[in-house]
């Protein structure tokens, strides 16, 4: 499918707006880190209290099994790089255990990014066995918490 197909249809469609970010997954280049973007504006705006913060992850995760399955039955392909609610998700929910500063957002960013791109097991394995908006949800969300744990790690050594 064209680019320019792809926008007219995701434009088209109100299902696909939160799929695509609300536009930032018809980023013509890394559509992945523009969602990631929007992830760390999503919890800056929220309170800093883990039940307000994992209740809010807890609806996006549930709402993204329907959103991004439904978007990717829509254009026919499976986990497109621009539905991107998945990696706001994942970049929301790696946030939530590091304090509200440039330099742990950064590293959670970085790490968020790297086991998103990289896939290590059982990552991978998910992403090629579980179908549907499951499958496009749970791969970030294990992503998420690989850094999560990376970033609870330095946290430990540097606080």
């Amino acid at each position: 499918m064209e680019h320019s197909d792809l926008v007219r249809q995701v434009l088209k469609d109100p299902l696909h707006w939160p799929a695509f970010g609300f536009g930032l997954g018809l980023m013509p280049f890394a559509p992945g880190t523009w969602g990631s973007l929007l992830g760390i504006a999503l919890w800056w705006a929220t309170p800093r209290d883990p039940v307000v913060q994992l209740s809010l992850a807890a609806a996006m995760f549930l709402a993204g099994i329907w959103i991004t399955g439904a978007s990717a039955r829509r254009i026919g392909v499976h986990d497109h790089p621009g539905i991107v609610w998945d990696e706001i998700l994942g970049m929301y929910l790696t946030l939530v255990v590091v304090p509200p500063k440039p330099l742990w957002i950064l590293a959670a960013f970085g790490f968020f990014r790297v086991a998103d791109i990289w896939k290590p097991w059982p990552i991978r394995d998910l992403d090629h066995r579980l179908g549907g908006g499951l499958g496009i949800m749970l791969d970030d969300v294990i992503a998420a918490l690989y850094a999560a744990v990376m970033l609870l790690f330095l946290q430990y050594f540097l606080i």
